[in-house]
């Protein structure tokens, strides 16, 4: 209980961020409703419980910015894979991964794919959103967990195929290999 005034404190403070950066093609005024309804759902699954009363996320901070993070809830017993590697910052991961907004609709997924193999995503962290960098360094192989990814740990207020600006993002992603892992 103690979190959800930083964590309001901390969407505020995001807000206010996005609001200076002078954004002049409106895109901050004619979301306004859009941003809210996913603001109001962010919230709602940070405050959700399962039947015995816990939290069902996680919320993720990474070390090297307490001021962004994700939403995390595993999908497996992370006791069978906490001696499995972990990425890092620099490392390429092999993932199998479904993405949908915050209201269920779906806009990409890596069943769709066949290269580098079945459904394997091939990317280095480097070149993933900010969400995807937080989830994965705290995932071990082997980990399958749904990911909630504010819009500031996104893409903010860009628009992209399928994605409207200030979208929560939503990922089932499992992490299948660590493909080249650099210090």
């Amino acid at each position: 209980m103690r979190r959800f005034p930083i964590f309001i404190a901390t969407l505020v403070a995001m807000a206010l961020a996005i609001v200076s950066c002078g954004d002049d093609d409106n895109t901050w005024d004619d979301y306004a409703e859009y941003r809210q309804a996913n603001i109001d759902w962010l919230q709602q699954q940070y405050e959700k419980k399962d039947a015995s009363g816990k939290p069902v996320y996680t919320m993720l901070r990474p070390i090297w910015d307490q001021g962004s993070y994700v939403l995390i809830r595993y999908f497996n017993d992370t006791m069978l894979t906490k001696d499995n590697p972990k990425p890092f910052l620099t490392s390429t991961v092999d993932v199998k991964y479904h993405g949908s907004l915050y209201d269920g609709t779906p806009f990409d997924s890596s069943y769709l794919r066949t290269a580098p193999a079945d459904s394997i995503y091939r990317t280095k962290l480097t070149d993933v959103v900010g969400g995807w960098v937080i989830a994965l360094t705290n995932m071990h192989e082997g980990d399958s967990c749904e990911v909630i990814i504010p819009c500031e740990q996104g893409y903010g207020s860009i628009e992209r195929t399928g994605i409207p600006p200030y979208s929560a993002l939503v990922f089932g992603i499992k992490l299948v290999d660590i493909y080249k892992q650099e210090k």
